[in-house]
Formats: C-alpha cells, sequence, structure tokens
C-alpha cells in the first residue's frame, strides 16, 4: 500500500520538486497550485498527509489548514513557510498543523518529518480502529477480548445465561472473573432483578454469616437489629460469591442446604426463609486439591460446578491486549481529561512482550498510570512503569548506537513477527499498523521466510 501525499505550492517549482522527492521515497503524489483546488483533492481522493504553503492567492494555506480538520479531523497537514511568516506557521499549529517547515526546505528533515506524520497518523487510525471493535461488544459490557479462548467463554455465557444452573468461574486472581459474572447476570431472565456480591476472603466465619444470611436483634453482641442477609437482598436475582474457596466448613454446610433445599434461617432466627437464587461463584483455588486435603466439602463442589468456565491469565491470550489497551486508554484519557490518541510501537512491544502476573487488573493499573503521567497525545515507553519497558518476555531487541532510521524498523518489524511467530494480522496490531503496511514493509526489508 501506497500513502497518498497531497503537495499545495503555486510556487512550481517547489510543488514539483517536492513531489519528485516523495515520489522517489514510494509515496503516491497529488499536486495542487492552490488551496481550493487542494481541498477538491482531499474531498476526492483518500489523502493520508497534506504539505501546503502557507502563503497563497485565493484559498491560503490557513484556509485549506481549517477546512480539512473539519472535513477530517486526524488528516496531517505540514505548513511550508518564509522565514519571514513563521509566527504564522506557529498560529498554524495552535491551529491543528502537525508540524511546519521553513523555505528553504532541508530535504532529509523533509524526509523524516513526512515519515513521522504519516506514522503517527496510522497510530490514530489503528486506535480508532479499536474502538470500533469495542463498540460490537454490546450485549457482553466490560467483557473485551478476541481471542479464541475469550471466543469460546462468551459462547459459554450465551448458553448458560437463560439457565437456573450454578456457574463457577475459575482462574488467577485479576483475570475477569467478576465481569464475566456480570455478564451472566446481565443477559439472563434475571437482568432486571438485583446481582448481589459477597467478597468471602475478606470476612471472618462470623461475618460471612451474618452477611449472606442475615439476623436477628440480640443474637450476638452488637447485633442491635434485625438485618437481611445477602441471601434475601439477592432474591428473584443473583448472588455472586467471590473467591468461595476462602469460606470455612460451618459455612460451606449452610451454603449446601441451601443449594439443596432453597431455604434458610438468620443467624439466632427461627423463622424459615424461602429464596429464589441463582448462584455464581468464583476462586483462585484448585478446589479439588482443597477436597483431597479436606478444607472443602466435595459435595458442595459439585453443588457449585454445575457449569465451570475458565479464564486463561493474560499471558496465555496476548492477543488481546490491544483491544483491552485500547478500552483502558478510552476509559482514563476520558476520566483525565486527556486526548490521548495512541501508543508508539516501542510501548506497545513493551506492552505485548510483558508477562502480566497480576493479568487483566495489572494491565489496567499500568495504563491509567500512562495515561496520568503522558505528557503528550501518543503515549511513549518512558510513560510505562519501569518494570514493563524492562521484561521482554523471552524476546530481544538489539538495536546498535547509529544504526540507521530504516534498520531500526527492520529489526523492530523482524522482532514482532518472531515474538508472533509469524502470524502477520497479530504483528501488524502489536506494532499499531495496517496490514496492507505490513505486508509492504515485509517486501521492503525482505523479510519474508
Amino acid at each position: 500500500m501506497k500513502y497518498n501525499i497531497l503537495v499545495v505550492d503555486d510556487e512550481k517549482n517547489i510543488r514539483e520538486g517536492l513531489g519528485r522527492v516523495l515520489e522517489l521515497d514510494g509515496y503516491r503524489v497529488f499536486l495542487a497550485a492552490d488551496g481550493r483546488e487542494g481541498l477538491k483533492f482531499v474531498e476526492r481522493r483518500d489523502i493520508d498527509l497534506v504539505i501546503s504553503d502557507l502563503k497563497m492567492p485565493g484559498v491560503n494555506g490557513e484556509e485549506l489548514l481549517k477546512q480539512t480538520r473539519n472535513m477530517y479531523a486526524n488528516l496531517p497537514v505540514i505548513i511550508l513557510t518564509g522565514h519571514g511568516t513563521v509566527e504564522n506557521a506557529v498560529q498554524a499549529m495552535k491551529d491543528g498543523a502537525y508540524d511546519f517547515l521553513t523555505k528553504p526546505i532541508n530535504l532529509e528533515h523533509f524526509a523524516i518529518l513526512v515519515k513521522r506524520a504519516l506514522s503517527n497518523r496510522e497510530l490514530i487510525l489503528q486506535h480508532r480502529h479499536m474502538q470500533k471493535e469495542l463498540e460490537k461488544r454490546s450485549q457482553f459490557a466490560n467483557i473485551i477480548g478476541k481471542s479464541a479462548a475469550m471466543h469460546s467463554i462468551f459462547e459459554k455465557v450465551r448458553q448458560v445465561a437463560p439457565t437456573r444452573a450454578s456457574v463457577l468461574i475459575t482462574g488467577e486472581s485479576g483475570v475477569g472473573k467478576e465481569v464475566i459474572a456480570e455478564a451472566i447476570h446481565y443477559i439472563s431472565p434475571r437482568k432486571d432483578k438485583p446481582l448481589v456480591k459477597v467478597h468471602c476472603a475478606a470476612l471472618t466465619e462470623t461475618l460471612l454469616e451474618s452477611e449472606l444470611f442475615g439476623h436477628e436483634r440480640g443474637a450476638f453482641t452488637g447485633a442491635v437489629a434485625r438485618k437481611r442477609g445477602r441471601f434475601e437482598l439477592a432474591n428473584l436475582g443473583s448472588l455472586f460469591l467471590d473467591e468461595i474457596g476462602e469460606i470455612s466448613q460451618s459455612v460451606q454446610i449452610k451454603l449446601l442446604r441451601v443449594l439443596q433445599d432453597r431455604k434458610f434461617e438468620r443467624v439466632g432466627g427461627e423463622e424459615t426463609i424461602e429464596t429464589d437464587i441463582r448462584i455464581i461463584a468464583s476462586t483462585n483455588r484448585n478446589l479439588m486439591d482443597d477436597i483431597s486435603t479436606g478444607k472443602f466439602r466435595e459435595d458442595l463442589y459439585y453443588r457449585l460446578n454445575v457449569i465451570n468456565i475458565h479464564i486463561p491469565p493474560l499471558r496465555e491470550r496476548n492477543e488481546d491486549i490491544p483491544l483491552l489497551v485500547a478500552a483502558f486508554l478510552e476509559e482514563f484519557s476520558r476520566e483525565n481529561e486527556k486526548n490521548i490518541e495512541g501508543i508508539e510501537t516501542k510501548a506497545r512491544l513493551a506492552l505485548y512482550n510483558y508477562s502480566w502476573p497480576g493479568n487483566v487488573r495489572e494491565l489496567r493499573n499500568c495504563i491509567e498510570s500512562a495515561v496520568v503521567m503522558s505528557k503528550n497525545a501518543i503515549l511513549s515507553l518512558e510513560d510505562l512503569p519501569p518494570h514493563i519497558g524492562q521484561t521482554s518476555g523471552g524476546q530481544s531487541l538489539n538495536l546498535s548506537p547509529g544504526i540507521s532510521l530504516a534498520e531500526g524498523e527492520k529489526e523492530i518489524i523482524r522482532s514482532a513477527l518472531n515474538m508472533n511467530k509469524g502470524n502477520k494480522s497479530k504483528t501488524a496490531e502489536v506494532l499499531g499498523i495496517g496490514r496492507k503496511t505490513l505486508h509492504r514493509k515485509i517486501q521492503e526489508y525482505s523479510l519474508e521466510g
């Protein structure tokens, strides 16, 4: 794929000279003698970059910039100016120009600036593509992923949601077990009823029993009034028991009875209360090991584990990382009132290579930190926590001092291809470029085979 570049200048020699330079660099070039003609190209052609003189008769560079930005906010415009109008060029930057160059033009600097502007546009378009992907997740609210493992989970959630079956969600801490529980509830027939959550590991045995079943006044010291438990509050809805593997044997027995009979009594009470709830539980433990050691009841396990949904750790589904990053960028940019448009290639590779022991929760915290600390519209490696960039996940990228820009790009693409075992779709995604651009670069650098 060739980039389309529009050069607008009323001076024929400059216009045609820059056109020839750009064509030699492999770009498709369109030439316009004034702003009015330039706008027609912008309206009718798929232009990737506009290079325009500032002072022209009729529609000048300032007006061209304004109208171009109104039509295509992400289309970069580089302004050309004489030494006497640098202040006007600075104003153009404030009005949205990508950058400016003074005449006579330094062609080496010109080539670098053009490449940088096009690369920045790729990042922005990639980010917008990710945002569109996120919008497709209407049924699954906050579940983000496109890996085969996540698609399998989506399908299982669709199947189990309409039923009454208990669900046990397993996986390491931070993989998103609560998000899956929410999805099961909110696409089920119980979606208009309560989803009540209990974090079992955060409560002592006495407090957990009271939280689940409620208590009568005077049932224990401090019980100054009757309290309804979570089983009552969740009636006709769903009850999510997070980290179910942490509950004591005595609470397990009472919980088993509720699952069997749909009945319970408040702590210190005699009235039997019936309940109609859907139980969703989660754990980061291996409950079969706990059963073998006597820590967890086997009969309760099989009551809970009617349907099992296992969420693999993020390191086993790293193709989900770009989509997760896009979602978190959008969330924290909005929350912190920042306009973050993308992530540079080095930072993308670091995020993709890192093993994420804290899973999605750690990635989310990382992106929040990067957005808060970033001073630019494009996140860089320096914006990420130091340990993220230092870990290569078994891949290495060595760029020698003095290496050319082209050689550096070649090594980055080679490294990304090796990391993704030659999968071009994944490589393009992690590099933040389109598939056509990647194919062109592979051919350009002879990286096939």
